[in-house]
């Protein structure tokens, strides 16, 4: 004689992330933003002349990409933080 009901699980209807996870995953789309901005640009006003100092510029090639894998850290913060309240 075996019982023949299914066991779910509890129904929790809390949230999967908290309003801290979302300010932190704005911050990191605003810190990636702000990296891919400081990338753009450096089109010449004439197509036949390259200008390597535009193109490759301390801030393209360096300063841009510290942002772009900072605001990624920061994402990946944002979905890993655990919220203050566990119940």
């Amino acid at each position: 004689m075996s019982n023949d009901k299914k066991q779910t699980p509890a129904n929790n209807n809390q949230a999967l992330f908290t309003k801290d996870n979302y300010m932190w995953m704005l911050i990191g789309i605003a810190i990636m933003a702000i990296g891919f901005f400081l990338m753009a640009g450096g089109k010449s006003t004439d197509p036949k002349v390259f200008n390597d100092n535009e193109v490759y510029s301390t801030r393209r090639i360096t300063i841009a990409p510290i942002f772009i894998i900072g605001g990624l850290l920061i994402e990946i913060y944002a979905i890993m933080k655990k919220s203050k309240t566990n119940e």
